[in-house]
């Protein structure tokens, strides 16, 4: 058994009436919070390790919660591209030659910097994932994975439905619980309906969600409404009510209307906000506010590096809370601290590990970070959440832990071999280019 201590910090708890404590302190015993609150008198032989809380600032970790880690390979490659030309004559025909071994270094590439930006847990969705796995298990973050597939060719969709549910069976609950599983059919465009349903059954038998795509372009929803006469979400809903209920992460739905809103509301399909991409993809903007006033959990995403370019959740917050009110017109149309709830326990709720993660509560993971207030762009200290979504760094952070167990110290990751990723990465690069 194992106890920590921070002391004297300022605590950003996330919680259901956003708490702050300043000074506060935080208790870790082994993987889980066990105090919360208001700074108190401790012993410091109580305790395994205290640490000082001064001038720091403790969040819960960050959620990111769509994207496709071994996507680092690609990063600053093909940029400057619609989604679609980019896909199709760029990427997937990279990914082509892609090997276990390049999505093992690549998805430990994206661990090593998520963890060293202060996300805690991740979803991802690709394939060789029993490589993303591994990479998960050694730099000791969670994840929720999820084997890519396209339907389009009957047999190779049997094929790969097949494999994602023997990975399901192989890797749900395992890394001592930080790897859970869905089933991930890629878009409505790639996955017919009998593929979709087949998929969703599936799912059910397993006990397992869904990660998919939903509604990221305009193309995308003119082509499927020529095909289907309906839109994305509509031809999901339906397939739903077919099968009946099953847990649904779906990333974008930028292009959604107020009926659609409707349906994913009722059908509790979570939506993931990926702003960075989606600017830089040209895609559109998601309707986020209108999202959040139907009812619609949300969550943020960075989508893949090949699109953003980095994994940086902050800056995805960021993003949210500024777009959002340029295409509205409305400065108040997303708050700094609605913002920080995306990053965190909205992330969470869109994972449903919102039980275990996402704010520091007592009986909670001790998944935290912390955040050092000594820099010039955070001075002077007025809002602390303001500072937090409109100035703060991932490069202020200053240490990370997943589950009690420190992964970053002093900025950098400790759990993983940060030289030997890169060097590895650039490596794989240059061979298969």
């Amino acid at each position: 058994m194992s106890k920590l201590l921070i002391k004297g910090a300022t605590v950003i708890t996330v919680d259901s009436t956003n708490q702050i404590f300043a000074p506060g302190d935080v208790i870790c015993e082994d993987d889980s919070l066990v105090y919360v609150g208001p700074s108190q008198p401790h012993l410091a032989e109580d305790f395994d390790c205290v640490l000082s809380g001064n001038g720091k600032i403790v969040l819960p970790g960050l959620v990111n919660a769509h994207t496709h880690a071994a996507m680092t390979l690609f990063r600053s490659y093909a940029d400057d591209l619609a989604l679609q030309s980019w896909l199709k004559e760029k990427i997937w025909p990279l990914e082509a030659k892609l090997t276990p071994e390049a999505v093992y270094w690549g998805s430990l590439l994206a661990c090593l910097e998520m963890v060293e930006a202060g996300v805690t847990t991740f979803a991802d969705m690709y394939f060789f994932m029993d490589e993303t796995a591994r990479a998960v298990k050694e730099s000791g973050l969670r994840a929720d994975l999820s084997v890519g597939m396209t339907g389009l060719d009957a047999g190779m969709g049997e094929k790969a439905l097949g494999k994602a549910a023997e990975f399901v069976q192989r890797f749900n609950g395992t890394a001592k619980g930080h790897i859970t599983c869905r089933l991930g059919p890629h878009a409505p465009y790639t996955c017919p309906k009998p593929f979709m349903v087949k998929t969703l059954k599936t799912a059910q038998d397993l006990n397992c969600g869904i990660h998919i795509h939903l509604a990221e372009t305009r193309q995308e929803v003119e082509d499927l409404a020529k095909e289907t006469g309906l839109t994305p979400v509509q031809f999901y809903h339906e397939v739903l009510q077919e099968v009946g209920m099953v847990p649904t992460v779906a990333a974008h739905c930028v292009h959604v209307n107020k009926s659609d809103i409707g349906l994913l509301a009722e059908s509790q399909i979570k939506v993931v906000h990926n702003p960075g991409s989606n600017l830089k993809l040209a895609s559109g903007f998601a309707p986020l506010k209108a999202l959040l006033e139907g009812s619609v959990s949300v969550g943020l995403g960075t989508d893949g590096a090949a699109s953003n370019n980095n994994l940086d959740i902050l800056e995805e917050a960021r993003l949210a809370a500024l777009v959002h009110k340029c295409t509205s017109g409305d400065p108040t149309a997303i708050s700094a601290q609605e913002a920080l709830r995306l990053a965190t326990i909205g992330g969470a709720r869109v994972l449903g590990l919102d039980d275990q993660i996402g704010s520091l509560e007592v009986g909670k993971k001790a998944d935290l970070l912390v955040l050092s207030e000594d820099r010039p762009h955070l001075c002077p200290r007025h809002d602390v959440i303001s500072r937090i979504i409109y100035s703060a760094r991932a490069s202020d952070i200053d240490l990370v832990m997943v589950g009690g167990t420190i992964v970053v110290e002093k900025g950098k990751a400790v759990t993983v071999d940060r030289k030997e990723i890169m060097r590895q990465t650039q490596r794989i690069v240059e061979e298969i280019w």
